[in-house]
């Protein structure tokens, strides 16, 4: 983990020897010898599997004597000189992953006004004298009415305790922190000017973050890693499922995702070069289910209908409640849910893209291992969530990749000769340029990531290679590779990185599940077309809107009004850090939000069977058709007929 590569190797082997034979590159500066401690792992756990030390080597000489430039952390092994003895997991973490992963949730700077809930005031506070028996605290709850029109503020009890002392050192001259112009959150000697802030947006696969001065509204740091829970199940329900069945896993889940998000604020102040006890306000937003998992909730109710949330209202908790190392008075705002699985996430996404403030019909999709999906203007917004599944972060592809260095993430087929170009994630330009061997040296090539596996699949289509319904069929050339009764396309040789019939069922299965999403928000709106599609998220934001039209991943619409629109939901939590009034807005329009239940729809599975098809299987694509050549749609096999060995069934069973 976190790749998820799993495999067999024979007893005995070096953790570092099974990483390489499953194509994990874990970090070796001394080629292996016990010497750099580039190679630090952690034992994991899954279900079924607990983290037993016993499943790994004693440590041995090259750790129990180990004394290199990189300190041998408690709990870590040398990956060269542990052995595996029996089944096991094992964590890299960043610092030992040779390609680290490329969390691209940008968020950028929102278009808000800065009117942040927290702001800093300077007060000068009067000696205190016999005749005036007043308390420090009522001089200071005074001064701030005086001086900047705040009434019945109120300190926190840390405040208490710090500010006689704050009041001495500064020569009783203070600045404090005032949150929503009543709670003093905290209190320091003499003249402070800098406040910041931590935007986060929790996602099932990834997470974001974004630390902000809260006067300026810059943004000074942006970080990402992958969600830990990924060792506890891909999707949003094996989590769900690992918290129902397993004692204690929701408390796993909770401590796994706590701890990387107090990771996160620690690599944010490190690039910024201030310290955690700076930041004083956080926002999150999510899923419900990781919206739960954040503040301790029980997640269990969001695994069947009617999918009852334990709060849908906006939620604010101290930071310390949540361990997250910031200053300790803190706190941390979660916008509202929309319903049982719609969350602060989509509520976020609104805010940013502003359907509700649009004349047009705009069409909304994060897409991601569970998407979120919003149709409206200001007249009526629609939501609803569609179980993407994780096929379009790369997993459970074959030669699936996370968004790291080395992974293809750009593909072309030429359509006479079938031959493939491609780009990876860390070099700007194609394999048959010049440039591509001495460029992707270092990283190479190591698979093949969402964005890649996307537009392999729309190429394939375009060039004739899969058909309408998702079948690979034979074509003349050298890169078909046949694979029993069905076939295969070869796209990279080295290491071979080979297009499956399963690839593309999951690809099928995937879009028809958000396009049948999509669907149900026109029906319930009554309309056909929408005017504008927005694609946001981790991978929303890097699909090509032509193969997002080509697949059918959305509904046809005019391609020059399909786009992608980098992270809305961080965008949106960026703005509720930023803005009172954006924290208005988000409740005011959640709340008048309409939900469509997708579990519960009897239209959705009409719907998803008929968008199996590429780029549907019954609505026309009169807008994809006039800028693309689409090839035939497949004929159904005559009845009784027998298919020929080199075809798939054209039915997709999941």
């Amino acid at each position: 983990m976190p790749s998820g590569r799993r495999g067999t190797v024979p007893a005995g082997t070096t953790v570092l020897d099974a990483a390489r034979a499953l194509g994990v590159d874990v970090d070796s500066v001394c080629g292996g010898r016990g010497l750099c401690g580039r190679c630090q792992v952690t034992l994991g756990e899954r279900p079924g599997l607990p983290a037993d030390p016993g499943r790994l080597s004693p440590p041995s000489l090259p750790e129990t004597g180990y004394a290199g430039r990189r300190p041998l952390a408690p709990g870590h092994r040398l990956a060269c000189a542990a052995q595996v003895l029996a089944d096991v997991v094992v964590d890299v973490p960043e610092a030992s992953q040779v390609h680290r992963q490329v969390v691209r949730k940008e968020a950028g700077r929102p278009d808000v006004a800065v009117d942040p809930v927290l702001r800093l005031h300077y007060v000068e506070l009067p000696e205190p004298i016999l005749e005036q028996p007043t308390g420090d605290a009522e001089r200071l709850a005074a001064a701030l009415a005086a001086e900047w029109g705040l009434a019945d503020v109120r300190p926190d009890h840390h405040v208490l305790v710090a500010l006689q002392p704050a009041l001495d050192a500064g020569h009783r001259e203070v600045t404090v922190a005032v949150r929503d112009g009543r709670e003093v959150v905290a209190v320091w000697p003499g003249l402070r000017d800098a406040a910041h802030g931590v935007a986060v947006d929790v996602g099932s696969t990834t997470l974001a973050a974004h630390l902000c001065d809260l006067a300026s509204g810059a943004v000074l740091a942006s970080a990402g890693r992958m969600n830990p829970q990924i060792a506890y199940g891909e999707d949003l329900m094996s989590r769900v499922s690992y918290a129902m069945l397993e004692p204690g896993g929701a408390a796993r889940l909770t401590a796994a995702v706590r701890e990387a998000l107090a990771g996160l604020v620690v690599t944010l102040c490190e690039d910024a070069g201030i310290s955690p006890e700076d930041v004083l306000e956080l926002t999150m937003v999510g899923n419900p289910v990781m919206h739960h998992l954040v503040l301790g909730l029980d997640p269990t109710r969001l695994g069947s209908a009617p999918f009852a949330l334990a709060t849908s209202g906006a939620v604010t908790v101290a930071a310390s409640t949540l361990g997250l190392g910031v200053h300790r008075g803190a706190r941390v705002y979660l916008p509202p849910c929309v319903a049982g699985h719609v969350g602060a996430d989509a509520a976020a996404m609104v805010l940013a893209e502003g359907p509700h403030r649009s004349d047009a019909l705009l069409l909304c999709v994060d897409v991601g291992t569970n998407a979120e999906i919003v149709l409206g203007d200001r007249h009526r917004v629609l939501a609803a969530s569609s179980p993407t599944g994780p096929a379009f972060e790369g997993a459970q592809i074959s030669g699936g990749r996370r968004a790291a260095p080395g992974a293809v993430e750009r593909v072309r087929i030429d359509r006479a000769t079938y031959e493939p170009r491609v780009r990876v994630i860390g070099v700007d330009a194609w394999s048959d340029e010049p440039e591509f061997a001495r460029r992707s040296r270092r990283a190479g090539v190591t698979g093949i990531c969402g964005s890649g596996i996307i537009e392999a699949v729309a190429e394939l289509y375009l060039a004739g290679v899969v058909g309408s319904d998702g079948t690979i069929r034979p074509v003349d050339s050298a890169r078909m590779v046949p694979e029993g009764r069905t076939w295969g396309y070869r796209l990279w040789e080295d290491p071979e990185i080979v297009v499956r019939q399963a690839d593309v069922r999951a690809v099928q299965l995937a879009k028809a599940a958000l396009q049948a999403g999509c669907r149900l928000l026109l029906d319930r709106a009554g309309v056909d077309e929408v005017d504008e599609v927005r694609l946001t998220g981790a991978f929303g934001s890097h699909i090509d809107p032509l193969y997002a039209a080509v697949l059918g991943l959305v509904p046809d619409c005019d391609l020059d009004r399909i786009r992608s629109v980098g992270n809305s939901a961080g965008r949106g939590s960026l703005m509720v850090l930023l803005s009172a009034a954006a924290r208005r807005e988000v409740e005011e329009v959640t709340g008048r939000v309409e939900k469509v239940e997708t579990a519960v729809e009897p239209r959705f599975q009409e719907h998803f069977v008929a968008a199996l098809g590429f780029p549907h299987g019954t609505f026309p694509s009169p807008h994809l058709a006039s800028r693309v050549a689409l090839p035939p749609p497949v004929a159904p096999p005559a009845r009784g007929r027998r298919r020929s060995g080199g075809e798939a069934p054209s039915a997709v069973v999941s």
